[in-house]
């Protein structure tokens, strides 16, 4: 399934990016590599196992994708799949959050990964089809506090894929949405604050979450299931994510009981 195909991966410097480029090149796939930090992804590149191509640019720097992508499809003549991985969480409460932030939170998570699917969509259905991933987020279905942005984002992500699953589905298109809880990354040091800062620190949870090479195992394992959603969480986060769907009310309350017994707090963004 994956042996000699090509696919791309946004955000493969390190995190769930950086795991799943080594997990699809360890199957046998050929990886294109994207994000801002050149230097990073050459590292990653230099441990694959597999050829690569090293192809650096700005998630937001829209008018550039269609070179980009003229440049990824022409390495080995076309993409087979592309993993939509970039992104950038946010620790705030609403009522203390800037919306410069809501404007680069979304820019990123949302329009970017449209921006770059858009460009790359009629392509892959004129060569008879391909393979899409998205990395969501267990905060775009369930909402979650001080994630006003991010969850907004998310949640983007998942209608946008599910829509063009079905539209493209006959055409030969396999669309895996990913919605992965707490994941050992830099995705909380990296958050920005309500201001547009970066937070500098990590939480708990995600010190603590599931290893991003196990979390990359998974995705790969979804991709050879034909899957198109994962859940990738565990305990209380895929718990919160089934209650979305099976009782939102009480899932509600129980978001609302974390602001009021001190979660903002805990995770250093009190007003």
């Amino acid at each position: 399934m994956f042996e000699a195909k090509t696919w791309w991966i946004t955000g493969a410097s390190s995190g769930i990016g950086a795991a799943l480029a080594a997990a699809l090149s360890a199957k046998g796939a050929r990886l294109i590599l994207s994000g801002r930090n050149e230097a990073a992804l050459r590292e990653v590149a230099a441990a694959l196992p597999t050829e690569s191509l090293v192809l650096p640019f700005e998630a937001t720097d829209f008018a550039r994708v269609p070179s980009i992508v003229e440049q990824a499809w022409a390495w080995r003549g076309r993409v087979d799949g592309l993993a939509n991985n970039a992104g950038i969480s946010q620790r705030s409460l609403a009522v203390d959050t800037a919306f410069e932030v809501y404007e680069r939170i979304i820019g990123v998570d949302l329009m970017a990964p449209i921006r770059l699917a858009q460009e790359v969509l009629p392509r892959m259905v004129g060569a008879g089809g391909g393979h899409l991933v998205a990395i969501s987020s267990v905060a775009g279905i369930v909402g979650a506090p001080l994630r006003a942005a991010y969850s907004a984002a998310k949640a983007g992500v998942i209608g946008y894929h599910d829509s063009i699953r079905a539209e493209t589905t006959h055409q030969g298109m396999k669309v895996l949405v990913v919605a992965p809880g707490s994941v050992q990354t830099n995705v909380s040091k990296n958050a920005l604050d309500g201001k547009a800062q970066t937070r500098g620190f990590s939480d708990t949870a995600i010190d603590n979450g599931m290893p991003a090479d196990v979390a990359a195992a998974r995705i790969v394992a979804s991709l050879e299931a034909g899957e198109r959603e994962l859940i990738l969480a565990e305990g209380m986060e895929a718990a919160g994510a089934a209650l979305r769907r099976s009782n939102p009310d009480q899932l509600f309350d129980l978001m609302a009981n974390l602001i009021a017994n001190g979660y903002a707090k805990q995770l250093g963004a009190e007003s």
